[in-house]
């Protein structure tokens, strides 16, 4: 058996479609999961539908290990989830996806071995499947539409193991060829448009002329501005004043 000694295995317990085991195994590799284990498939094993599906991710079903049930699926594993949009009635923990793998992650990092357990297309896994799971997943979909695809699951539970295991940044900038503006750079952005709007008589009346310049002010400091975008402001005012000077219509 695969041994799982750096992530969880994703366990299909009588899978229906081919194409469904295929796309799992596909969201599988998107997020770097490739321990895949498959419980009587209806359609038999290997199944070349499967395997017209994964495209790229084939390696994970080549890999794959098939079981006659999940008994046997999961006897190396120490904690497993069962992932169920329905109550079952029964006292089990119940986690959502993104505290499921962390706590999948926490263990692993402690030696032992997971398994995740996803059900048939059709009706989702049975409750002799759930009761021999350690845990529950639960995700919180629509109540009025909480069917979720085989694959989609797949892909959720994957996504949430990557975000728990790696160093994702929340928001990053994509600064291509330039840096962001310095105060100093905006300070003087500022004078040079304080000033060309002074002499156009912009900031009229005078009673009210400090107040608009110190509006300007808190505008452009407000700015999330490249240096790239003051050259070019600067060359917008420069631009705007010949065209003025040339005394042009």
């Amino acid at each position: 058996m695969t041994p799982l000694t750096d992530q969880p295995a994703i366990v299909l317990v009588r899978p229906q479609m081919g194409e469904n085991i295929g796309a799992a195994a596909r969201a599988m590799w998107n997020f770097g999961l490739d321990r895949m284990r498959v419980v009587a498939p209806r359609d038999g094993w290997p199944n070349p539908q499967a395997v017209a599906m994964a495209s790229g991710a084939g390696r994970l079903l080549d890999e794959a290990r098939p079981f006659a049930d999940l008994r046997s699926a999961i006897e190396d594993c120490h904690f497993t989830f069962a992932t169920t949009a329905r109550p079952r009635g029964m006292t089990k923990p119940v986690y959502t996806p993104q505290a499921a793998m962390e706590e999948a992650r926490d263990r692993i990092a402690r030696g032992e071995r997971v398994g995740l357990i996803f059900g048939p297309e059709r009706a989702g896994l049975e409750n002799e499947d759930v009761a021999q799971a350690s845990a529950i997943v639960s995700v919180p979909v629509n109540p009025d539409f909480p069917s979720l695809n085989l694959a989609q699951c797949v892909l959720l539970c994957a996504y949430e193991w990557r975000l728990a295991t790696e160093d994702a940044t929340p928001v990053s900038e994509g600064l291509v060829g330039t840096d962001r503006a310095s105060a100093g750079d905006v300070a003087r952005l500022a004078d040079h448009y304080e000033q060309r709007l002074d002499q156009a008589g912009f900031f009229f009346p005078e009673t009210k002329s400090e107040t608009m310049k110190r509006t300007f002010r808190n505008m452009w400091s407000r700015l999330p501005l490249t240096t790239a975008d003051v050259h070019m402001l600067h060359g917008v005012m420069r631009q705007m004043v010949r065209w003025k000077d040339r005394g042009d219509d």
